[in-house]
C-alpha cells in the first residue's frame, strides 16, 4: 500500500507553515531553486546540499557564506528541503538567517544570490557584509 502525498511548491509550503503560526527558517525563490539546481548539475553533484552561513568579518562585522556541501550534515546542523533541493544551515548562523529569503539576481553588472535577511539592521554597499539587529 502507497501513500499519495501531495507535493507543495515553496510558496504553497511557506504560505501553510505561516497560517498555521510557524516561522519558515529559510525560503528560496523560485529563481533561486532554479539557480541550485543548476549549480548543482554543472558541478556534477545533483545530490549534494547548499552550505549557507554567515561568519563574522568584512567591513560591517558579518559576511554571508554559500558553499557546495558534499558530506553528512553535522550533528547540529538544520537540514531543509525545498522542491528536491537540500539547504544545511548550523544552528548558530539559523539564529540570525531565521525567517531569510534566498533570491537569485541577474542584472547586466552581476548576477549572484541575494538574501533578504529580516535581521539586517544595516549593510555595506558591496552588499555581502551587514550588521543584526
Amino acid at each position: 500500500m502507497t501513500d499519495n502525498v501531495e507535493a507543495k511548491t515553496s510558496e504553497q509550503a511557506s504560505s501553510a507553515e505561516q497560517s498555521e503560526g510557524k516561522k519558515v527558517p529559510i525560503t528560496l525563490t523560485p529563481a533561486a531553486l532554479e539557480a541550485a539546481r543548476a549549480a548543482l548539475a554543472k558541478r556534477g553533484t545533483p545530490g549534494a546540499a547548499i552550505r549557507l552561513g554567515i561568519r563574522g568579518g568584512g567591513c560591517s562585522g558579518f559576511n554571508y557564506v554559500i558553499e557546495y556541501e558534499d558530506d553528512e550534515p553535522r550533528s547540529r546542523d538544520r537540514v531543509f528541503e525545498t522542491e528536491g533541493v537540500r539547504i544545511v544551515v548550523d544552528k548558530k548562523s539559523l539564529i540570525y538567517l531565521m525567517g531569510t529569503v534566498l533570491d537569485f539576481e541577474k542584472t547586466l553588472m552581476k548576477q549572484g544570490f541575494k538574501f533578504r535577511n529580516p535581521n539586517e539592521a544595516s549593510s555595506c554597499s558591496c552588499g555581502t557584509s551587514f550588521t543584526v539587529k
